[in-house]
């Protein structure tokens, strides 16, 4: 008897759909890898006990600077205006009714009628050998600024948080396509046997518009998705024992389920049987990796000191050290999304004198902090440390509604990242706006831009890691961006 052909007797239509659709899956999954059917190598691997683990170690297109990337993204968009760009200019004309040439025919989040030009209520000095020009407000960064490369010129199509940040971490403005992370675990796994190898850390009042999508997977195979960890609580949702469950217990349940999906597995060759199969052995190994990691007590006062951490709390300063620890333990991409940079000048909560300060004086000294503890540590060379906002700030006041605090809109056409350490040349500064900090004049350096130049200083060449979906290739670049050179060692 076929015992095959006897299972299909009892197949019910959705089972046999289903089945097709894992078939179908697997056929279009087996153009990645050199031609190879994935699916069928999984389940040879599957047959013959070896592991399946698509996060293991990868080799790059060729040798990068860096092996990890930690990302320090300021949501809501910090004002490039009072805290990088300098414009005297801008200060002659504070108060002065802006130029018609300006914003005839732009289109503002906010702004209506005719707007105030707006001088930065700050100081700015020079600092470092390199004599990079900075805000009062950053008074850490001014400590590390011969480390760092200011890129003054960056530029975006979207004027709007939630489409700005996933054309920043994803590629596109519209939901679906995979984040930045899961480029980079897909393109090179992970180095860390017991950590994911994409995680994410949230602080400030709220979370990034764009929520979940900013580090999702989109297409790619569910196991290149983010681990969201947490300050409070449970560090990760759903990896403790249930009440009455030993560590035994629960060994000898995965063992179980492990090897029914492997039979699955070998059987149908569906990748998302894969992402079953690592992610229930990955909560097994975080049950004792994570409570260990996240024991930021373990840390000598000097450390606490130096980035201002206050162990059990929810901040940034906290999650930059957690950064650091991670990279240390093999994870390949950190994500720190911390919300409140955006300084409309309604209420003092968002304004450029009360607020932005109080977003500095949270951020500035722990990102300063993981600059100067990376290097003491050896690490800073073979990580990449970003750090910006998803837009700019208007030279203009906003005044929504004739309020008397100052602030600014949402401004495409310039703003400013930081970047260290992974390849890039430490203490310069590149690109220029006009003199009222409107329009870019200078290297002007595009979102696409910026993706390419992050993968390439991890050895990834952006053209050639690609996905196949829905009939074509995919990257993370969509089908623009160059890698810009000047930024590079």
């Amino acid at each position: 008897m076929d015992l095959r052909l006897e299972q299909l007797k009892y197949n019910t239509r959705r089972q046999f759909f289903q089945r097709c659709t894992s078939g179908i899956g697997g056929l279009a999954l087996g153009s990645l890898i050199d031609g190879r059917d994935l699916s069928s190598a999984f389940a040879a691997d599957a047959a013959e006990g070896h592991s399946t683990n698509p996060l293991a170690p990868k080799p790059p297109h060729f040798p990068g600077k860096a092996k990890n990337v930690i990302y320090l993204h300021m949501a809501g968009s910090p004002s490039q205006l009072d805290l990088f760009d300098y414009k005297p200019k801008l200060t002659e004309m504070n108060g002065q009714e802006c130029p018609e040439s300006l914003f005839k025919k732009e289109r503002f989040a906010f702004i209506k009628g005719t707007p105030k030009m707006l001088g930065t209520p700050h100081s700015f000095a020079k600092h470092g050998q390199c004599g990079a020009e900075l805000s009062n407000l950053l008074p850490g960064l001014a400590e590390v600024v011969d480390d760092v490369a200011i890129v003054k010129s960056m530029v975006t199509d979207q004027f709007n948080h939630a489409p700005a940040q996933l054309f920043l971490n994803t590629g596109s403005p519209r939901v679906g396509r995979p984040s930045m992370g899961s480029w980079l675990t897909y393109g090179l796994g992970s180095e860390s046997q017991n950590l994911p190898g994409f995680v994410v850390l949230l602080s400030g009042p709220s979370g990034p518009d764009g929520g979940t999508s900013l580090w999702g997977s989109g297409f790619l195979p569910s196991v290149y998705q983010d681990v969201q960890f947490r300050s409070q609580g449970d560090p990760v949702l759903y990896v403790s024992n249930p009440d009455g469950m030993s560590r035994e217990s629960r060994r000898e349940s995965l063992d179980a389920i492990r090897d029914l999906n492997k039979l699955q597995l070998g059987q149908f060759g569906d990748p998302e049987t894969v992402t079953r199969i690592e992610q229930y052995e990955m909560a097994y190994r975080m049950q004792t990796s994570v409570p260990e990691l996240m024991d930021i007590s373990q840390e000598p006062k000097a450390i606490h000191d130096l980035y201002g951490t206050e162990p059990g709390k929810v901040s940034f300063a906290n999650n930059c050290l957690l950064a650091r620890r991670l990279v240390e333990r093999g994870t390949r991409f950190v994500q720190l999304f911390h919300w409140g940079w955006d300084s409309h000048g309604t209420n003092p909560g968002d304004d450029l004198v009360t607020s932005l300060p109080q977003r500095c004086g949270q951020c500035d000294k722990p990102a300063a902090a993981l600059i100067k503890d990376l290097k003491q540590r050896g690490l800073l060379d073979s990580t990449l440390v970003v750090w910006g906002g998803e837009f700019g700030r208007t030279p203009m006041n906003e005044e929504r509604g004739g309020s008397k605090y100052l602030g600014r809109d949402h401004h495409p056409h310039c703003f400013t990242i930081w970047m260290a350490g992974g390849g890039i040349k430490p203490g310069i500064t590149l690109g220029a706006t006009d003199e009222l900090g409107y329009h870019v004049v200078e290297d002007k350096v595009e979102v696409h831009d910026l993706q390419a130049t992050i993968l390439h200083c991890l050895g990834l060449d952006h053209e050639k890691l690609t996905y196949k979906f829905q009939g074509r290739q995919f990257r993370l670049t969509d089908v623009f961006g160059k890698v810009v050179t000047k930024l590079l060692t």
